[in-house]
């Protein structure tokens, strides 16, 4: 699966995703579905039990009633004859997927959804009783795809006191795993900090608990991702839960689902329990349960581990998919024509070039990774990419740019090893080269959020010191594996075209992306500090041009004048670096905002998001910025065609554009929120109002037919 592009993953999804054929059974790529009954055949009258099953693929999953954090509950839509009526869904006890800072609530592998469903007294014998149903879920990963089918079962009517039938097998299966009533009393005890249910019982003492959670039925009523310690203490058990952001009233019931695990003569199982109990603000009965309590608990047993596993193996898969990212392309070609030349070094040298330039990169993520835990200690709230929100580091990487792009040009060389791009086709190894091109890939890598990543750094960024580098270590080692394999692999180089001339040509023609780079950076730097700092900027290269044309005319000269032209580059250089950052610092206060405006886009506020959700309008929610090409990409390739466009309208969708370009706490903390440490991110509130309407997290590569189908569903 790996070696597919992500976007043609999506693509094939999007094609594959949707199954409209009426039939008892009907699936996508990645949800088998089928429509079940209790029965074979009814009776007038009859009641009978309909469920809807999913199979997923391994790694997947769909929702419960309240998803949690992110997600979208699954909808049955049921079409039945005059008469006939369809209950609510019956929710088998979910799961709980915890991917980073995110906690979702659903289903993997295999749910049977039920539904009570009444059947019409006046139903003619002989005749058939059909049952159409339009299922519509949110299948998720990394990515989460909007998916529905179209289901239908036709069962005869039989006479009074005739075989009905025993039905699908299925159903008693997924009766089975519905909540039952607890066997035990519970009760709620809170205060501000703190919500314990406990239960006090005899038969707990001996009931083998070794796992306890609860999942409240509305979002907002704990916090879905805080640990739950609890504690068995003779014939009671107590369970501790983090208040949400709703508060309960005095007097207001909890109500969920109590999953708690047991040991049986067979290993661990599983049961559900329904709860609904009237909360009694007893603030002096509640004592918070020790860390050391919650350490000793089954109930943490590996978890810590699997989910800093699960960041690392999305941080190699995210690094890998950053060599696509249309950032890294244009130091990725000039890597491939170094490969050409070092194949025909020994293998050892071949070997060593990759692994030199494995640590440059190695090296640039750590220093990167200290330099995020270093202001996380000042207090601040920082993300992926945020030395972008810099105008003075834009300009430096811009200047970069561009003199790597007048060395490829012939324009200067300063031997066969500086940065990896003046090589010629010298016999020096050139370690120092591969290693300085580490480096810049990684440079020019921070602009981008490949798929994988989110998760990955949005747990990095919530965790300490060692995980984070751990995860950034991770991220560090996918970009560079592709190089450090191909280095490694000497029957494939062999397979290279030799050198020749024509390297040269190539090598000039690699400049036209690192002048395209710093354009775009250029662009990147109006934004943030308006056209003053496009004058500075432009002027700065013109001196940089002429500082590498004068070191390279007195390069051959005698002494005297090499030191000289060394000399007034340098200078010149100097003065580029001094005044362009105190130009681009003076500029700074007036950036230009939304040149390039996405059509029908508002600024994105806190407070018109919230306005908008409490009116319980539909909201799509856009947070980019300049400097990132993904952003951009997506903006042009599915935000703003027409199909979007007017599909907001029709919707009444009110569009909201965050701009991340500069720093902005309130988008830093939205991002947060949503378990991302960098942009882009896109968000669809559906319609309604409180805490019925859950957010649908799009993925980071778009396409119109994504965007339609999300806001559809």
């Amino acid at each position: 699966m790996f070696e597919l592009h992500p976007l043609i993953i999506v693509l094939f999804a999007l094609f594959c995703g949707n199954a409209q054929a009426s039939s008892f059974e009907a699936g996508t790529e990645q949800v088998a579905a089928q429509l079940v009954a209790s029965v074979d055949a009814v009776h007038p009258g009859d009641e009978i039990l309909v469920g809807v099953q999913q199979r997923i693929i391994p790694h997947w999953h769909t929702y419960w009633k309240n998803p949690g954090d992110s997600g979208l509950a699954t909808t049955i839509a049921y079409e039945l004859p005059i008469g006939a009526k369809a209950d609510k869904i019956q929710w088998p006890t979910p799961n709980r997927i915890t991917l980073g800072p995110v906690t979702s609530y659903g289903y993997e592998n295999e749910v049977t959804l039920l539904t009570k469903i009444k059947v019409p007294q006046d139903s003619g014998v002989g005749s058939v009783f059909p049952i159409k149903t339009k299922v519509k879920w949110l299948v998720c990963k990394e990515s989460c795809i909007p998916q529905k089918v179209d289901l239908a079962l036709d069962l005869p009517v039989v006479a009074p006191g005739a075989d009905a039938g025993t039905g699908s097998p299925l159903i008693e299966l997924a009766r089975a795993s519905l909540p039952s009533v607890s066997p035990w009393p519970i009760s709620l005890a809170y205060s501000n900090d703190v919500l314990a249910l406990r239960m006090t019982d005899a038969r707990l003492q001996s009931s083998g608990v070794k796992k306890v959670w609860f999942y409240p039925d509305e979002w907002g009523k704990i916090v879905q991702g805080a640990e739950q310690p609890w504690q068995l203490s003779g014939d009671t058990l107590e369970l501790q839960m983090k208040p949400g952001e709703v508060r309960l009233s005095p007097g207001e019931s909890l109500s969920g689902v109590l999953a708690i695990t047991q040991d049986s003569g067979s290993g661990p199982v599983t049961r559900g329990y329904s709860v609904q109990v009237a909360g009694d603000a007893a603030v002096s009965g509640i004592t918070a349960l020790k860390s050391e309590v919650l350490e000793a608990a089954p109930a943490k047993d590996g978890e810590p581990d699997l989910v800093l596993a699960s960041a690392l193996l999305l941080a190699l898969l995210g690094g890998v998919t950053l060599n696509l990212m249309p950032c890294v392309l244009p130091v990725l070609s000039i890597k491939a024509l170094s490969l050409i030349k070092h194949a025909q070094h020994s293998p050892l040298q071949t070997r060593l070039q990759g692994l030199a330039y494995t640590l440059g990169i190695l090296t640039s993520f750590a220093l990167l990774g200290g330099v995020l835990i270093a202001v996380k200690a000042g207090g601040a709230q920082i993300g992926w990419g945020f030395q972008f929100q810099s105008p003075v580091f834009v300009l430096v990487v811009a200047y970069l740019m561009f003199t790597v792009g007048l060395s490829l040009s012939g324009v200067f060389s300063i031997g066969g090893s500086v940065a990896g791009i003046g090589s010629s086709l010298a016999e020096r190894p050139g370690y120092s080269g591969s290693f300085f091109t580490g480096v810049l890939a990684t440079i020019v890598a921070t602009p981008c959020t490949a798929p994988f990543m989110g998760a990955a750094l949005g747990f990095a960024l919530s965790q300490p010191p060692a995980s984070l580098l751990a995860v950034f270590f991770c991220l560090g080692l996918g970009l560079a594996l592709p190089y450090l394999l191909l280095s490694q692999w000497p029957s494939l180089q062999r397979r290279l075209p030799k050198p020749g001339v024509w390297m040269d040509r190539l090598k000039q023609g690699l400049a036209f992306p690192m002048y395209g780079a710093a354009v775009w950076l250029v662009w990147v730097l109006a934004q943030q500090a308006g056209v003053n700092a496009v004058a500075i900027a432009l002027g700065g290269m013109v001196i940089i041009a002429f500082a590498a044309w004068l070191y390279e005319f007195t390069k051959h000269t005698g002494k005297a004048g090499r030191r000289s032209g060394f000399s007034v580059a340098a200078l010149s250089l100097g003065l580029v670096l001094v005044g362009g950052y105190f130009g681009v610092e003076t500029t700074a206060a007036t950036p230009l905002v939304n040149v390039e405006p996405v059509r029908n886009a508002e600024p994105y506020s806190a407070e018109r998001l919230n306005e908008l959700r409490s009116q319980g309008k539909p909201v799509f929610l856009n947070m980019t910025a300049a400097w990132c090409i993904s952003c951009l990409v997506n903006e042009k390739v599915a935000l703003s065609q027409s199909s979007v466009v007017d599909t907001f309208k029709r919707s009444g969708i009110t569009y909201l554009k965050g701009d991340w370009t500069n720093r902005d706490p309130e988008i830093t903390r939205i991002l947060t929120e949503f378990g991302r440490s960098g942009v882009p991110l896109y968000v669809f509130y559906p319609a309604g109002a409180g805490s019925s309407t859950k957010p649908i997290v799009l993925p980071q590569i778009l396409t119109p037919e994504i965007v339609t189908q999300a806001v559809a569903l």
